[in-house]
């Protein structure tokens, strides 16, 4: 019998286009892993670890489109951002002076 279901044209240029800036994330940091996570109606958040402690994010419009322009991309993606794979991210002075701020209620004018 043949495949029926149909391909959405827009759906699949949007996961040609982020496996593309994946894999020139992954090739910019000497390597790449990720991990998607679903974020409700907006759709899902690709966070990526480059090998050298280098990260960063994008966001797909739905969890489907994240996973297949993961899979496409051809790196390791995790299940969860935990243990080893969270302990690759290296963050700086800007990484933790945010984290604390928003802990004590954000930035302070003047």
């Amino acid at each position: 019998m043949a495949d029926t279901q149909q391909v959405d044209p827009k759906a699949e240029r949007k996961v040609a286009r982020l496996a593309q800036q994946i894999s020139s994330f992954s090739k910019a940091h000497g390597g790449a892993e990720g991990q998607v996570a679903y974020l409700g109606q907006r759709g899902a958040r690709i966070v990526l670890v480059g090998e050298d402690g280098n990260w960063g994010d994008l966001v797909a419009p739905s969890y489907e489109i994240a996973e297949k322009a993961v899979e496409k991309s051809g790196i390791t993606r995790h299940e969860s951002f935990d243990g080893e794979f969270a302990a690759k991210v290296k963050t700086g002075r800007y990484e933790w002076s945010r984290m604390a701020g928003i802990q004590v209620g954000g930035p302070k004018n003047g």
